[in-house]
């Protein structure tokens, strides 16, 4: 490419990695239950303030913060399960990585997720991976910060409203801003792999 962004892989072969599994989310509390669990945060958090009186109008408004809640926070479990897919699809490029007398020198021993697998981030960019609106960066920094998909009583409602992509955007930039080295990015015509949707369990 010539582009000093990018490492100097030697050849002109295009590297083939394994492909990128991304799991759906996993079935399980119906959308009713989680509407019902969104409305107790209302409720605790009594994020309504003044309503009017009317007891028909203050009760559809919860209804409609509570859904909001929930929608919010499907989305947000979203993020992760992309984030928790991108951390397995490193793992399984590394093993690609070890394999290959070209590629091996590029990987750097540490703690894993070390941050100089953020390279493999700017990959997925470059290439364009189609993510139906989820955020690369927002879902990997989502999965640094939760090993676990939390529960939804976990939130407050001002964390899924306003503060989770600031706090998973943080999350990716200062683990990212780690590496070693900055510029060690992979040139994105050298490698090929597939993106491959799996169905929610």
């Amino acid at each position: 490419m010539g582009d000093g962004r990018y490492i100097d892989i030697p050849g002109s072969a295009t590297h083939e990695l394994p492909p990128l599994l991304v799991h759906g989310a996993q079935e399980g509390t119906p959308l009713s239950e989680v509407v019902g669990m969104a409305a107790g945060i209302v409720e605790a958090e009594d994020i309504l303030g003044y309503v009017p009186v009317d007891e028909n109008l203050l009760e559809q408004r919860k209804y409609d913060l509570a859904l909001n809640l929930a929608e919010q926070y499907l989305r947000l479990m979203a993020h992760w399960q992309w984030g928790d897919s991108i951390l397995e699809w490193i793992r399984q490029c590394e093993i690609t990585f070890e394999s290959s007398d070209s590629l091996r020198r590029f990987l750097h021993p540490d703690v894993w997720p070390h941050a100089g697998r953020s390279s493999f981030v700017n990959l997925l960019m470059e290439k364009s991976v189609p993510t139906h609106g989820v955020g690369v960066e927002n879902a990997v920094g989502l999965r640094l910060t939760f090993r676990q998909p939390p529960p939804i009583d976990c939130f407050s409602n001002q964390f899924l409203f306003y503060l989770n992509s600031t706090l998973t955007t943080t999350a990716y930039r200062t683990w990212a801003h780690l590496a070693q080295d900055a510029s060690a990015l992979f040139p994105p015509d050298r490698f090929h792999f597939q993106v491959v949707e799996l169905p929610s369990a």
